[in-house]
């Protein structure tokens, strides 16, 4: 008499401990992570970038990139691409400087304004990629060209010039340049310096003033962004998009509102970065934002997200901003030529795309 023997679901099979670590997407970039400050905590040590100053100087880069890689790690994940992010933030800067600075608006209605406006590109990109099945490169590579020809020429054509300068001026008495590019804990680091924890500058005032909103930014995204994904309804049908469309719509997710929802999400993110550079810097340029797609999706594949969508994680993006703006930064502290930042970079994505390769097989058990 033939027997059968049961196989178990390897489903409710229990994995060891190494296994569950290294089926992490975000393992290769907190390897990274280690990696990086381990090599400027010797080349760099004495340079004071690891002095409160010289963290706050990394820590701000990384957050202004964490703003945008958190909105591309989540479209990866879906499954899609937006190359018009950088275009986006140069977009919006000039669609929340212009009617301040020339049709006397308010910050608030600017601010405002421009989130609307870079939210309906955002929708609209999504909705010609799922309406066209057309891939998400190149609806948003078009949209990269269109942005940026409306940002030079509208620019041009109401100011006459490419740079919009004078926001700090007509924003003054206003909450809105605070809530973008103010500081908070400004008591507790002068209790610091008073303890002698961190130094004073010249004029007596501490060496940090306090935590830049861009940090604040950035974590609030970033924590956002997480529990939405790992511990939400919505994150699972993220996953299910982004792996398989067509059985995520058999099982009846709403492919089409998932993936125009995290293309809007993405408008929203670098929105936040052009309100930020515009009321630190007072001003708008045309050029703003100029390559930061990349860098935004170089931070997500870094952080363990697959071009082929449906893996990956918001804490693997932040170590991939992290990485970057330790990297640039400690480039300077080392005295470096800066033009090894670029070779360091596409380095790290060969590195991590290859890396994020293997664990896939690994873990899958693919040949």
């Amino acid at each position: 008499m033939k027997t059968f023997r049961k196989e178990r679901d390897e489903r409710l099979m229990r994995q060891s401990s190494l296994r569950r670590i290294i089926s992490r997407p975000e393992l290769g970039a907190f390897a990274g992570v280690l990696l990086v400050f381990v090599f400027f905590g010797i080349t760099a040590g004495n340079t004071g970038m690891f002095a409160a100053d010289g963290i706050l100087n990394w820590t701000t880069v990384s957050a202004q990139l964490t703003i945008i890689a958190v909105g591309a790690a989540l479209l990866m994940v879906g499954g899609e691409f937006d190359l018009s992010v950088g275009s986006m933030i140069g977009f919006a800067g000039m669609m929340i400087s212009i009617p301040m600075v020339y049709f006397g608006w308010s910050a608030a209605a600017s601010t405002l304004f421009a989130f609307v406006g870079a939210l309906t590109v955002g929708f609209l990109n999504g909705w010609i990629v799922m309406r066209t099945r057309l891939p998400s490169f190149i609806v948003t590579l078009a949209t990269l060209y269109i942005l940026r020809g409306f940002t030079i020429a509208l620019s041009i054509l109401f100011t006459n010039r490419t740079i919009v300068s004078g926001v700090k001026e007509v924003a003054e008495g206003s909450v809105v340049p605070w809530l973008f590019s103010g500081v908070i804990g400004t008591g507790l680091f002068g209790w610091f310096a008073d303890m002698g924890t961190i130094g004073r500058l010249a004029n007596g005032e501490p060496v940090v003033r306090g935590i830049p909103m861009v940090i604040v930014w950035a974590l609030g995204l970033a924590a956002v962004a997480h529990v939405v994904l790992t511990r939400m309804r919505f994150g699972n049908w993220i996953f299910a998009a982004g792996g398989d469309a067509n059985a995520a719509r058999n099982v009846g997710v709403p492919v089409a509102m998932v993936k125009i929802s995290l293309f809007m999400f993405t408008a929203f993110c670098a929105t936040v970065y052009a309100a930020a550079q515009v009321f630190e810097f007072g001003s708008a340029a045309s050029d703003r934002g100029l390559l930061k797609e990349f860098e935004a999706i170089i931070a997500a594949v870094i952080g363990g997200c697959l071009l082929t969508g449906g893996y990956g994680s918001i804490v693997g993006a932040c170590f991939g901003a992290l990485i970057f703006g330790v990297v640039q930064m400690g480039i300077l502290f080392t005295g470096v030529p800066n033009d090894w930042f670029r070779v360091f970079l596409g380095t790290m994505l060969l590195i991590a795309v290859l890396f994020n390769n293997v664990i896939r097989r690994r873990v899958t058990g693919e040949r």
